[in-house]
């Protein structure tokens, strides 16, 4: 049984058994996936003991579930997912939903936990290459934040799924229609949390967490779709945003410009996330007539010097994720057409070596190997280094397209296409 409740725009579903109201709101741990691209935000994972060889099948499904359309990814904390998507029914097929929803899901069986839905108009949105919500959402204490395909930053109790707070971006603060329909992850800092808006003096603002106060907004440099990240430089935290002709960082308690250094992409459509070494290099990769960069960072005093030791067009990373290991950079390179995954060295920007035994391809790293999903649904499991990618194991797990980068909590992996759900058992 389940109870159904409606108050105003929120609908609350609880799966009885699972629903558990506890006076202390637990931490997350090490192993939880919080926020866009998991603890690290360069999704890279802690584990053990994946398999390395896999049934005729694939890998164990544990379970699977109807979804909806949509890119965000999973999130997981404890025995809870979170995601977003706009809903799927017979209607679907002639005329797309007009609403989101922000789910809350048991990690064991699939079942919804509760939902909270808002109207999500398409009216002015192009989704001609798949419909939003396109941004993830993001965990911080007891509160869930997540953004809407038209500029909506909702606070959330993740328990109950109840609004704590929300800002309509462009009703608001008058920020632009977001076109393709926003994808940029907030991303926390302190007690704030901080999203690309938009509009002259407010490219990106920052909103306190507890009560949606406007902590700070600032800049007019024009956005795209990629998620800010925060980097340690010599000591510094600072703040990464890929604008949409340029890379920036900034101070993130204040969102002070601390440098910037020009990355031009057609149509502003920075996607990938750039990717921060230990080294003090920032990789940038992008499609629509770019290329791929690396920075050197280093700091004197107040001041952030930025070096770029090379450019070159022959990797143009499009929608998918990038994966550092050592002196190397792996990620899926091409635009419209053909992708191969690409290493390239980010010390000198020669290419390693090209791959084309998937599609384009979204990618995590753990356990000392390569998870790949593709956009035609192939998973695979592989080692790579500088001398070539070797598949260990490949099946064919989605039947819809595949643009979501897979989420791995210990050894269980969640997957999403444009229409459903997939939990699947990696473990040996």
């Amino acid at each position: 049984m389940r109870t159904l409740t409606r108050v105003g725009a929120l609908t609350v579903v609880t799966a009885a058994g699972h629903l558990t109201f506890a006076a202390q709101v637990p931490r997350p741990s090490a192993m939880d996936w919080t926020q866009f691209g998991g603890p690290g935000r360069n999704f890279v994972v802690e584990t053990r003991g994946l398999a390395t060889t896999w049934p005729t099948g694939g890998p164990r499904r544990l379970w699977s579930r109807a979804l909806g359309e949509g890119h965000s990814s999973i999130l997981v904390e404890g025995d809870r997912l979170y995601t977003m998507y706009r809903p799927l029914g017979l209607m679907s097929m002639l005329r797309r939903s007009q609403e989101e929803v922000i789910v809350s899901i048991d990690a064991l069986t699939g079942k919804t936990v509760w939902e909270h839905s808002y109207p999500a108009p398409t009216a002015g949105l192009d989704f001609q290459y798949g419909a939003g919500p396109h941004s993830t959402p993001l965990i911080v204490g007891s509160r869930l934040f997540a953004a809407s395909s038209r500029k909506e930053i909702f606070a959330l109790d993740k328990l109950t799924g109840r609004v704590i707070w929300t800002h309509d971006l462009m009703e608001e603060f008058d920020a632009p229609p977001p076109g393709r329909g926003y994808a940029p992850s907030p991303i926390a800092v302190g007690d704030t949390v901080i999203v690309p808006a938009g509009g002259a003096g407010q490219a990106l603002m920052a909103f306190n967490q507890r009560t949606g106060a406007v902590a700070w907004k600032k800049h007019d440099f024009e956005l795209s779709p990629a998620s800010p990240i925060l980097i340690t430089l010599d000591g510094q935290q600072q703040l990464v945003v890929f604008g949409g002709a340029e890379v920036l960082g900034l101070d993130p308690a204040t969102g002070d410009l601390l440098w910037s250094h020009p990355h031009k992409t057609d149509w502003g459509l920075n996607i990938s996330t750039p990717v921060w070494g230990a080294d003090n290099l920032l990789f940038l990769s992008s499609a629509y007539n770019s290329g791929s960069r690396v920075l050197q960072l280093s700091r004197s005093g107040a001041r952030t010097a930025v070096k770029e030791l090379w450019f070159n067009n022959r990797m143009r990373v499009h929608i998918g994720t990038v994966i550092r290991l050592g002196e190397y950079a792996y990620g899926a390179s091409g635009d419209f057409g053909p992708s191969f995954i690409t290493a390239v060295n980010v010390k000198t920007g020669e290419i390693a070596w090209r791959d084309r035994t998937f599609a384009r391809s979204q990618f995590l790293y753990a356990d000392g190997k390569l998870i790949i999903l593709d956009e035609d649904g192939a998973l695979g499991i592989a080692t790579v280094s500088p001398q070539g990618l070797q598949v260990l194991a490949r099946a064919e797990v989605m039947a819809e397209t595949s643009r979501t980068p897979p989420t791995l909590v210990g050894t269980r992996l969640y997957l999403r296409d444009r229409k459903t759900l997939v939990a699947l058992e990696l473990g040996q």
